[in-house]
């Protein structure tokens, strides 16, 4: 079913939004932000990394190295900069997260942003494998790309 979706627009885990606000992500996270750039692809962010950014950076923020402005900074970048595309969640949305978590998946973060990409026909860009195992186990529509697998969808 990937034929369906579309090949220039890229929804985003929300680890791949950490360096945007100024925190350290794993090297596979910023390799798949420099694809999606060669790729000239339009990123695309849910609301709901929004909220899962803000559990994030509690943590970080007792460190010494956050800075505020940076995250500040980088927020607003995501939310009303050019860059990235707010995706859209309507009610069948929800519903299918539901489902997801009614089918054993927990992290309703997670199954919100699968079920958007699905949605809206977005590959979703992560690397969490547990979260595409589950997708395939389940034979669901397997929209998830990981950042080595970007090269082969131009």
């Amino acid at each position: 079913m990937r034929s369906r979706l579309d090949m220039k627009k890229v929804l985003l885990d929300t680890s791949f939004l950490l360096p945007t606000i100024g925190i350290e992500a794993k090297q596979e996270v910023t390799r798949g932000l420099e694809a999606i750039a060669r790729m000239d692809a339009q990123a695309c962010f849910s609301q709901f990394s929004i909220l899962e950014l803000l559990y994030a950076v509690t943590k970080f923020k007792k460190s010494s190295s956050f800075d505020k402005a940076r995250f500040e900074d980088g927020l607003r970048s995501v939310l009303d900069g050019a860059v990235y595309e707010k995706s859209e969640e309507g009610s069948n949305v929800f519903i299918r997260a539901d489902e997801l978590r009614d089918l054993g998946h927990r992290d309703m973060i997670d199954n919100v942003l699968y079920a958007g990409s699905v949605s809206n026909g977005l590959r979703f860009l992560t690397v969490d494998q547990e979260l595409r195992s589950f997708i395939r186990e389940h034979g669901l529509e397997d929209t998830t790309v990981f950042p080595s697998e970007l090269k082969g969808l131009v």
